[in-house]
């Protein structure tokens, strides 16, 4: 189905591999084009309860190719500017899956990598990996990621890292809040399987709903807060899912969604 990409669904959960280990799984248009069209088919799945992200060969993600990279010294500003874009949309579309999105990264990710592991909910990262935001090496920035990188790693850590273009290992990935478990590569695939259990053990609807409180809530005012976020709480004691949720609790059972 992609050329780029090898998706692969176990049950409810859907499996995507970055498939271009030849050049360390960097992305060009092809592969940015076919991210955008799985976020999407994957956010109108509703067989879909989580996501694993993870790259084929040695490297997660090293960011953009140097073939891709050199073509946009050809292109004009506004089809630059149309090709940022399609990228800007392909962050977002992955960032708001109604799914929790976990991201196995081992290797390396740079760049355009870095910015696919700030759109993941969970990352769990071998500790001998290494992260950076390295644009500005190149006399570039990293724009289309920002927004969804300052979400997760906060202004700080970005005036560093922007600024500095560095590399930085899994450890201070996890200090800044980018990454959110550091194991053995050997252990990669038990720490992921361990993150699964957890979300496959919630109420798909609830963590959906979880999830949209994350993003919602920092932007709203207190009182816009307190009129969502109390209406949020009374749709899901009384849906459907929230009652069976409760009833299982009292009744000391696993509610039927539990699959773990």
């Amino acid at each position: 189905m992609y050329e780029h990409l090898l998706s692969t669904r176990t049950d409810s959960v859907e499996r995507l591999t970055l498939n271009r280990p030849q050049v360390r799984n960097a992305f060009n248009d092809t592969t940015v084009a076919e991210l955008l069209a799985w976020a999407r088919a994957t956010a109108a799945d509703a067989s879909v309860r989580a996501v694993v992200i993870s790259g084929r060969g040695p490297v997660f993600c090293a960011g953009a190719d140097a073939t891709w990279m050199a073509s946009t010294v050809e292109r004009t500003r506004n089809e630059n500017q149309a090709d940022a874009r399609v990228a800007a949309d392909m962050y977002r579309a992955i960032n708001e899956l109604p799914v929790p999105v976990i991201g196995r990264v081992h290797g390396a990710a740079i760049g355009g990598g870095a910015g696919l592991a700030s759109v993941c909910d969970v990352v769990v990262a071998d500790e001998h990996a290494l992260f950076g935001f390295t644009e500005v090496k190149l006399g570039l920035i990293p724009a289309v990621i920002s927004p969804f990188v300052l979400a997760k790693i906060g202004r700080s850590a970005a005036r560093e890292l922007f600024l500095t273009g560095r590399r930085f290992s899994a450890q201070h990935a996890l200090d800044i809040g980018l990454v959110h478990t550091v194991v053995g590569e050997q252990e990669l695939d038990a720490a992921v399987d361990a993150v699964l259990r957890e979300v496959l053990s919630a109420g798909p609807e609830a963590v959906a709903a979880a999830k949209r409180l994350i993003a919602d809530v920092p932007v709203l005012t207190p009182d816009a807060a307190a009129a969502l976020t109390s209406d949020a709480l009374a749709e899901r004691r009384t849906s459907p899912e929230g009652q069976e949720g409760l009833r299982a609790f009292l009744q000391k059972r696993k509610p039927g969604w539990n699959l773990a």
